[in-house]
């Protein structure tokens, strides 16, 4: 007999007319577990044997799943492994923010094939629209190069910028105005012939996360995501929430002191903008990335000034998260060098009282998550590989 031991994967059902859903619940076991036999696909996901063998020998078809050499553990019978085709599916990621934009392209198990970034003109979306076209343009070139077939297993595009969305006009620079009133996902669709999605950054984040970070497997987690501004990325059910609008998460929006016309957001006092004004630091200038890196290795006075205001804030921030969502845990992720988001994540503790407070608790209440600042533009490309292959409840209504 070979390995027993659990395996991580969603039921499928044995119900006709389901087979899209059940293909999405085989591709997520593989993802999530690496390779496994056909008898180790079914046990994990209810399914009999036979609709395993269908899906796999579709799958196999699709380019999507690759049977692995035999393999004989002890006396029992030789089984095959199968694996994901990294190379069966790509996505293009695109992070919009007010400076900035960055481009990736990921495979099917969420590894960055090419990337390329650029400085935006702010609030000027038609010439920032073409250069983020040419950087679309760039990376296709570029992956087209590593793979043949990398046009006809395009997926789509996803974005990802700060929110929220759909609100009345508003001259509130933190939420991109200008970008926000241009028909952007039409112009993407027409520039690149692709699907195009849109959710806002802390989603984007949470779903990096989930795929490749501490949210891989968790099904309860809030990724509480400090950038330029603040948002949090749900992770409800092992899937993402995003609201009726797509706005939900949007704490930065929060107000501290709720009375009064001295009311603040908390982004407006424990995001990296504040931390940019607190230094005198152009948010554009080259380097920063580095420059933030080395005063917080330092721990230079001026950022130990912010980061103890910013950690009472963020403290108040995850006793809110807790006692609305009851995640399993909260994951900070920040477009901050490592030694920044480890400073505040330190000066966070000790956390507030809150119904997370269990003795039995397996994952931590609060933990350092990814740092990377293309994190953002990986988990918008993950967004489109998630909607074409991941197991949700929609799926069967639609084969229903």
């Amino acid at each position: 007999m070979h390995d027993i031991s659990p395996i991580r994967a969603k039921s499928g059902t044995n119900q006709e007319g389901t087979s899209a859903h059940n293909r999405r619940v085989m591709i997520e076991a593989l993802r999530l577990n690496g390779a496994l036999s056909r008898a180790d696909l079914a046990r994990a996901t209810q399914l009999t044997k036979q609709a395993v063998s269908n899906i796999i020998e579709d799958l196999e078809q699709d380019g999507l799943v690759v049977a692995l050499d035999a393999v004989r553990k002890g006396r029992g019978q030789p089984f095959t492994p199968y694996r994901l085709v990294p190379e069966g599916a790509f996505a293009i990621g695109l992070q919009i923010d007010r400076h900035l934009t960055r481009v990736v392209v990921v495979d099917l198990v969420g590894k960055v094939m090419a990337r390329a970034e650029a400085n935006l003109p702010l609030d000027e979306p038609s010439p920032g629209v073409r250069t983020i076209l040419g950087l679309v343009a760039d990376v296709r070139r570029e992956l087209a190069g590593i793979s043949t077939q990398s046009e006809r297993r395009l997926v789509g595009l996803g974005v990802a910028m700060p929110g929220p969305f759909g609100l009345k006009e508003s001259d509130d620079k933190w939420m991109m105005p200008a970008w926000q009133q241009f028909p952007l996902l039409e112009t993407l669709a027409a520039g690149t012939g692709l699907n195009v999605g849109l959710q806002n950054d802390a989603a984007a984040c949470a779903t990096a996360e989930r795929i490749v970070g501490a949210a891989h497997g968790v099904d309860h987690a809030v990724c509480l995501y400090v950038g330029y501004g603040i948002a949090a990325g749900l992770i409800l059910n092992g899937e993402l929430y995003n609201g009726g609008n797509g706005n939900a998460g949007e704490i930065g929006r929060a107000l501290l002191s709720p009375d009064g016309p001295g009311s603040t957001p908390l982004e407006h006092r424990a995001s990296l903008a504040s931390l940019y004004q607190h230094l005198g630091l152009d948010p554009t200038g080259k380097g920063l990335y580095e420059k933030l890196g080395a005063l917080a290795l330092a721990q230079d006075p001026r950022v130990m000034a912010w980061v103890e205001r910013a950690a009472s804030d963020l403290r108040w921030s995850v006793h809110l998260i807790e006692t609305i969502f009851d995640p399993q845990t909260v994951i900070l992720t920040s477009s901050a060098p490592e030694a920044l988001a480890r400073l505040l994540v330190q000066a966070m503790h000790p956390l507030l009282p809150s119904i997370a407070d269990r003795p039995a608790r397996r994952l931590p209440r609060l933990q350092l998550g990814t740092t990377d600042p293309w994190a953002i533009a990986v988990g918008a490309a993950a967004e489109p590989i998630s909607r074409a292959f991941d197991p949700r409840f929609s799926a069967i209504l639609k084969a229903g």
